[in-house]
């Protein structure tokens, strides 16, 4: 059973899917505002989802309960993960990809959206997916588990990737998202990097990137 979420559309039948992830604490609310703001082209027919993750203890937080993808243990550079929680995110992310797919739209008009944990989840599941998805948008955010058998990535390695992190970023730092683009860089990904001026979070000119890389990847994909 797919989870709750948010679906928009920005025109009558849609034929492409944009599936974007929240980060720990918020839910599907915390981007849904993002799509007017992205001003994307009129002919761009697109079906936004935006998903609410479950409800789940965060031992970072003492294990207040509240939506988060897995479970964090801290947010230094080499804790522990929890490879059973991002695994399961990693199921019900490839979940709405079936369904999407099942309701017609190609795989390569399917894109993938995450900010900062979410960006975590699919960056680990687009490099898994049997299908060929249009690319992914990892913003703030970091590879989990990258000591993971490398047989396990299957994502063919021109799958189009859009990074985007702040330089004063607290939470996730900004040197946790250099490494990750570097890793995916070594194994022969090609990753189209933006860094700004700012702390946990989106800003303009990010935004403004983000339309012109959407509207290319569907573009192309016509």
């Amino acid at each position: 059973m797919l989870l709750e979420h948010i679906e928009l559309t920005t025109a009558p039948n849609p034929d492409a899917c944009i599936i974007w992830l929240h980060g720990l604490g918020a839910d599907g609310n915390d981007f849904a505002g993002i799509v007017p703001q992205l001003q994307l082209p009129a002919e761009l027919r697109i079906r936004f989802i935006f998903p609410h993750a479950p409800y789940r203890p965060i031992t970072l937080n003492n294990g207040y309960v509240m939506r988060g993808w897995y479970d964090l243990e801290s947010l230094h550079i080499g804790a522990a993960e929890d490879a059973i929680g991002i695994n399961e995110a990693m199921e019900q992310l490839s979940e709405f990809i079936t369904q999407q797919i099942s309701a017609g739209i190609s795989p390569s008009r399917i894109l993938l959206a995450g900010f900062s944990q979410g960006g975590a989840v699919i960056l680990y599941t687009a490099l898994r997916l049997p299908v060929n998805i249009g690319g992914l948008m990892a913003l703030s955010t970091y590879l989990p588990l990258v000591g993971n058998p490398l047989s396990e990535i299957v994502a063919r390695r021109e799958l189009p990737i859009f990074m985007a992190h702040g330089k004063d970023d607290e939470v996730v730092q900004y040197q946790y998202g250099v490494q990750s683009r570097d890793w995916l860089q070594q194994q022969g990904y090609t990753v189209e990097w933006h860094a700004y001026p700012m702390a946990h979070s989106v800003c303009p000119e990010e935004i403004s990137h983000i339309c012109s890389w959407i509207t290319a990847r569907l573009s192309a994909s016509k």
